[in-house]
């Protein structure tokens, strides 16, 4: 069993810059993709980013795009999210998850963090 913690979210100003971690542990972690999610109270969760694993590739959904970066750091079964320029409206609490194979869904969401963006 594999769980997965994010950390690295808060309350930060319109504009501002943040940094999210999603961490790994337990069995060793060798997904095929590991993917940043978002959801707000009310809304189902929405695709934020992906990066596969062995190569790095990534993939980014329209609400964020050209404001975030994915990355993942192999040794650490980490992956971060770096985002900038945030707006009010990304504020939601943000979770990552992973999938084993290109076809396969994303699963065992993390608790999340909180990600306020307010003046």
């Amino acid at each position: 069993q594999v769980q997965l913690v994010e950390s690295g979210g808060g309350l930060v100003q319109p504009g501002a810059s943040l940094r999210l971690s999603c961490v790994a542990s337990g069995r060793t972690f060798s997904p095929y993709a590991v993917g940043w999610f978002r959801q707000v109270p009310g809304k189902e969760r929405e695709f934020v980013a992906s990066i596969t694993w062995s190569h790095g590739s990534t993939y980014y959904a329209d609400p964020l795009k050209g404001r975030c970066t994915i990355s993942r750091d192999v040794a650490k079964n980490a992956a971060f999210l770096q985002m900038n320029r945030l707006k009010p409206e990304d504020s939601a609490v943000y979770s990552c998850a992973y999938r084993e194979g290109v076809v396969t869904a994303y699963h065992d969401w993390g608790q999340g963090t909180q990600v306020t963006v307010s003046s």
